[in-house]
């Protein structure tokens, strides 16, 4: 079969991709392209896994008949169920609130902030590609999209 040319191997190499580059991050010792290098071989790896539980189908089903095999998937699902519960005690990073204040501030202030002259950091931003007024707020502009309100944040605080 085609599949079994191609899936063990993009596992492999998913995983020993997100391993380092998980275990950089985990360190806090990943630089330039590790964390978007990151994420695209999480999509290549669930795809990879995705054909190898295809190609194994038989043997993957006896797992659920095995009480710590069947405990170990029980507890992962299980865990990550609990990623999804917000936690918050007053430890967490206030980085998130942090932009997202930004975000919705007039775009005057977090020009301002950023220590830009007003007319430089509207010029900044329409050349980014986000036309906004004096007034506005960077998230009106983006339309709540994180990824393009941290673009916008970019173009302020990134010379």
């Amino acid at each position: 079969m085609y599949l079994r040319k191609w899936a063990t191997p993009l596992t492999i190499g998913s995983f020993l991709v997100m391993g380092v580059t998980g275990t950089l991050m985990f360190f806090h010792l990943d630089e330039g392209l590790n964390k978007l290098l990151h994420e695209w071989a999480g999509w290549a790896m669930l795809v990879a896994v995705g054909a190898h539980v295809l190609l194994n189908w038989r043997a993957f089903q006896i797992y659920f008949k095995r009480p710590v095999a069947l405990g170990i998937m029980v507890v992962a699902a299980g865990a990550l169920l609990l990623s999804f519960v917000p936690v918050d005690a007053g430890g967490g990073s206030p980085v998130p609130h942090v932009m997202r204040a930004l975000s919705d501030a007039p775009v005057e202030h977090v020009i301002a902030i950023a220590g830009v002259d007003l007319q430089e950091g509207l010029t900044r931003l329409r050349e980014a590609g986000y036309p906004i007024e004096a007034g506005q707020a960077i998230a009106d502009v983006a339309q709540g999209d994180r990824g393009a309100s941290m673009t916008a944040m970019k173009s302020l605080f990134v010379p």
